[in-house]
C-alpha cells in the first residue's frame, strides 16, 4: 500500500535527478563553449603568424662589398669618427634603388640584442644593369663602450623596378672598441715638462757638487818640488859677452858648458904652455 509520505518521498526523488541532468547539461555547455573559445584563440596565433613578413633577404642580382677607409681594421678608438665604403653592383636586367643604409652594435653572444643603433641614411640612388654605386656611412662609437667586443650589424635596404624590397647585411661580424690614441695630450704634455725640469735640477746639483770638491782642492796647500840642478850642456853661451860668461864662470851653481871652439882653443893653450 502506497501511502502519502512514500509519494512525496518519490516526488523529491524525481526533482533531485532532473537538477543533476541539468547539472550536467550545464556543464558540458559550458566546457563545449571554453573548448570553443580555446581553438579561436589558436586559430587567432596561426592567423597573426601567417600575416607576419618573412625576414627580408638580399638579391641575387645585387652584389655588395665594403671597405673600412677610417680606422682600418676592425678595432675602433671610442668617440672618433669610423667611415667606411659599400659598393653596390646591378648584375641583373633591371634597375635598383637604393633606399637607406643603417648600422647598430649587437650584443656580442646574441645578434638580435640591440646595444646602440646609429643615424639611417637615406640615399634613394638608382643604380642602373650592369652599373656600381659607391656608398659612404659614418658613425661614432659610444666613450661607454670603450673596451669590449660588440656585433656589428650593417644592413643595406633597396628595392627593384618591379616593387620587391630586397635587404643585405654587407657587415655582419664582431668588432673591439678600444681607447683613443690621442698621441701628445695636456696630461702628456706636462709629465714631460716636469721629466725636463727634474733633469735639469739634477745636472745642476751635479755641476754644483763637483765645483765645491773642485774648490777644496784647490784651497789646500801644495808642497814645494825640489827640481834640482838642470843640465844646460846642450846651451850654446857664444853669443853672450865675455863679461857675462866671466861672471857664469865665476858662480858655483852655475858653470855653463863651454862650446867646442872654446874647449880646443883652451887645450891649443895648455899644449903650447907645455
Amino acid at each position: 500500500m502506497v501511502t502519502q509520505n512514500d509519494k512525496i518521498f518519490a516526488h523529491a526523488e524525481d526533482e533531485i535527478i532532473e537538477d543533476a541532468v541539468e547539472g550536467e547539461d550545464s556543464d558540458a555547455s559550458v566546457e563545449s563553449e571554453d573548448s570553443d573559445g580555446t581553438l579561436e584563440a589558436t586559430a587567432g596565433e596561426e592567423k597573426e603568424e601567417e600575416e607576419e613578413e618573412p625576414p627580408l633577404i638580399p638579391s641575387p642580382d645585387a652584389k655588395t662589398t665594403i671597405l673600412f677607409t677610417q680606422p682600418r681594421g676592425q678595432e675602433f678608438p671610442a668617440e672618433k669618427m669610423v667611415k667606411f665604403l659599400v659598393g653596390f653592383s646591378n648584375a641583373g636586367k633591371q634597375d635598383f634603388v637604393i633606399d637607406t643604409m643603417e648600422a647598430s652594435f649587437r650584443y656580442p653572444q646574441d645578434f638580435s640584442y640591440y646595444i646602440q643603433n646609429f643615424t639611417t641614411v637615406r640615399y634613394e640612388r638608382s643604380v642602373e644593369p650592369s652599373r656600381e654605386a659607391t656608398l659612404e656611412y659614418a658613425f661614432t662609437p659610444s666613450e661607454s663602450l670603450q673596451a669590449r667586443p660588440f656585433g656589428l650589424v650593417i644592413n643595406l635596404n633597396y628595392h627593384d623596378a618591379e616593387g620587391n624590397i630586397f635587404q643585405d647585411a654587407v657587415f655582419n661580424e664582431t668588432i673591439s672598441i678600444v681607447e683613443p690614441d690621442e698621441g701628445l695630450d695636456g696630461e702628456t704634455f706636462f709629465l714631460y715638462v716636469f721629466l725636463v725640469a727634474l733633469a735639469v735640477l739634477v745636472l745642476v746639483g751635479v755641476q754644483q757638487l763637483l765645483g765645491s770638491f773642485s774648490k777644496k782642492r784647490l784651497s789646500k796647500p801644495q808642497k814645494p818640488v825640489e827640481m834640482g840642478t838642470q843640465n844646460r850642456g846642450d846651451v850654446d853661451y857664444d853669443w853672450l859677452p865675455k863679461e857675462t860668461l866671466n861672471e857664469l864662470n865665476k858662480s858655483p851653481r852655475r858653470s855653463p858648458r863651454q862650446s867646442p871652439s872654446r874647449r880646443r882653443a883652451k887645450r891649443s893653450s895648455g899644449a903650447d904652455v907645455e
